[in-house]
């Protein structure tokens, strides 16, 4: 449901050669799975004998205990609606082959066998075992079914759309280029690795590397099955090291070294890689090559579309913002030099000699000022090169404008004040407004305005007008077009609210810009968000909440990245809201803004059509010259006739 699969990979704790062991434990994971709800199941390479019976691969009681073997297990997962994937030798054409064994509702699905076999080192695989490429026929009988093998076989499920299987072994994945590059690239959305890989000092490190590498550049989920400590430790340990990666990002891994069986499993979401190779078009470019061309052979089943009500991955509330960890730091700073280095080069390609930015105390105009100031440390540049013009109008409170003058004066740059009132008031008086109509030609008066003065000012100094809205401002269409909307260059506009939060408080904790900075950083961070455009309350303070009127911006970020980023349903999205959001928003609440998101990005996109230049920040923007090309007249009834049935 809502394309998710949950994935699992187990390591069972195995007897060497002792098929019917194996078994025992083998089933005792598969019930454990099955208990979990996981879809598809895959064990390490030839868990069935475990992976170090070595010359017993030349027994035939060892080969034909593994096929009874598998052959009770299928029985006994007759009733299971999951794919389990096995390793074991199976003999073919006069040889040996280490396999994967696909089963399902008791039916081998087919037989896969390891293509690249190593000999060097610690493995001596060639001295047992025959690779794929040496196979002659396409079909086997095997515990009494006949059933298609060959490495040229992906599994296809006919009534979860996405769901296609691809399968490789250990080795398979350390060559240049893998099996499951090929796989991915004609449809397979999951990709499992039965494997045997031996334990050494920073292999892990290594392993987990090459798997969120490959996940990656396959755009698909990798599910990697490692022997653990019951292989033989006669020349290798083996630590079960086993993982769940979707597109790069690891979700979970065993503990390595366990003595126990252990069970992974996560869901993963098919849509989100099928759009990431939808909209990455390079993907499928290979296909044209004549390296990247493969016949394959697809085995159809059929399996239950479950609606996972307990959805095991991580839903993050603030999908822009990192996490507070490690790499905060590292991942904010990345940040703030893009944005530096952008404003930067902007000025010294003009040849402009000046900043020139309104401020207005709030969080926006704040982060914009300490990015021209840093622009000028950058450029060797006395920072009175920025011109920060306080603009106080109708709606101005007193911290607001005190944290501006304050912040002007703790960065050391050229400070101008410059009321609107009376210019905005003589306005009024010129089209024939009344002032005391606090409507949209009152407050966009007041914007326009400001931009006037600061476009002037700009000139006058061979200054760079410094945009300050944000990437959700500029979703919501929350800007005064031809007012805040236009700048020179927007450093902000790749930075959705939710971030520009995150940066302004880790340049405020790092101290960037000194100790009475960092103190009026953190008083920005508490203001309420507003355009002040408004007036004040009765006691003096912030009357007009910008997220009193359009929502939440943590709601509307999380709205964004996943309409955006991956093209849900409003039906998904309304359902990842609600898991990460638990306890926090009501349903009929999410409902509320959602539709009201879906309202103004579509009769707000003329804002984005022309967009000033600004630097592009993460993987989502909306520059029209870059990330987002919409008509300006597209009709939103699709996705608000959705909105209504929830």
């Amino acid at each position: 449901m809502y394309g998710y699969v949950r994935v699992g990979a187990a390591v069972p704790n195995v007897h060497v050669a002792d098929c019917m062991y194996n078994k025992e434990e083998i089933i005792n994971c598969i019930q454990n799975a099955h208990k979990k709800g996981v879809q598809v199941l895959t064990f390490p390479e030839l868990s069935v004998t475990g992976y170090t019976c070595a010359d017993l691969f030349f027994q035939l009681p060892l080969i034909h205990g593994a096929e009874q073997a598998v052959k009770e297990i299928a029985k006994v997962s007759s009733s299971m609606d999951m794919v389990i994937v096995l390793g074991a030798p199976v003999i073919a054409d006069n040889q040996t082959f280490n396999c994967a064994v696909l089963l399902h509702q008791g039916r081998i699905l087919g037989i896969v066998p390891k293509t690249f076999i190593p000999n060097y080192n610690e493995f001596y695989e060639e001295r047992w075992f025959s690779s794929a490429k040496d196979l002659i026929r396409e079909e086997i009988t095997y515990a009494g079914q006949t059933v298609p093998i060959g490495a040229d076989l992906l599994f296809r499920c006919d009534t979860i759309p996405d769901l296609k299987i691809g399968v490789e072994i250990c080795e398979d994945l350390w060559v240049p280029v893998p099996p499951s590059s090929y796989q991915s690239i004609y449809g397979a959305t999951i990709l499992l690795n039965l494997s045997a890989s031996t334990e050494q000092a920073s292999k892990p490190i290594y392993r987990k590397q090459l798997i969120t590498q490959q996940s990656s550049r396959c755009f698909a989920a990798y599910v990697y099955a490692s022997a653990g400590l019951g292989e033989s430790t006669q020349d290798a340990v083996f630590s079960g090291h086993s993982m769940i990666c979707e597109n790069g990002t690891i979700f979970s891994e065993t503990e390595s070294f366990c003595q126990e069986s252990q069970l992974l499993y996560n869901d993963i979401d098919l849509e989100i890689l099928v759009n990431d190779r939808r909209h990455h078009n390079t993907f499928t470019k290979q296909l044209s090559q004549p390296d990247g061309q493969r016949f394959y052979r697809e085995v159809l089943f059929s399996m239950e579309d479950k609606s996972l009500t307990d959805l095991k991955r991580p839903v993050s509330a603030s999908p822009f913002a990192p996490a507070k960890d490690d790499a905060l730091h590292a991942r904010c700073e990345n940040i703030f030099h893009i944005q530096v280095s952008g404003l930067a080069r902007r000025l010294s390609h003009t040849h402009g000699n000046t900043f020139v930015i309104g401020i207005s105390g709030g969080l926006d105009s704040t982060l914009a000022l300490l990015v021209s100031a840093k622009a000028c440390d950058f450029l060797g540049m006395d920072r009175s090169h920025v011109l920060a013009v306080t603009m106080p109008g109708f709606g101005t409170t007193d911290r607001t404008y005190h944290n501006a003058l304050d912040l002007m004066t703790a960065l050391g740059v050229k400070q101008k004040e410059i009321s609107i009132k009376d210019a905005a008031l003589q306005h009024f008086k010129d089209i024939g407004h009344d002032p005391s109509v606090h409507d949209v030609t009152y407050e966009n008066t007041q914007a326009r305005e400001r931009t006037q003065i600061l476009m002037d000012l700009a000139n006058k100094t061979n200054g760079l007008v410094v945009g300050t809205g944000d990437l959700s401002e500029l979703a919501l269409g929350w800007a005064t077009y031809n007012g805040d909307h236009m700048s020179m260059y927007g450093v902000n506009a790749g930075l959705p609210k939710t971030l520009v939060r995150v940066l302004t408080n880790w340049i405020a904790e790092s101290n960037e810009f000194g100790e009475k900075a960092s103190a009026i950083l953190m008083d920005v961070l508490d203001t309420p968000i507003s355009p002040e455009l408004l007036p004040p309350d009765a006691s003096g303070k912030i009357n007009q909440k910008t997220e009193d009127l359009v929502g939440p911006y943590e709601l509307h970020d999380f709205f964004l990245f996943q309409i955006l980023r991956f093209g849900f349903h409003p039906a998904k999205v309304l359902y990842l809201a609600e898991k990460a959001f638990a306890g926090q928003y009501k349903r009929e609440t999410l409902i509320k803004w959602l539709k009201n998101f879906y309202h103004r990005f579509f009769v707000q996109q003329f804002k984005r059509s022309c967009l000033p230049d600004g630097p592009k920040i993460g993987a989502l923007g909306l520059s029209p010259r870059s990330d987002w090309r919409m008509p300006t007249d597209a009709f939103s009834r699709i996705w608000l006739d959705e909105v209504e049935k929830l």
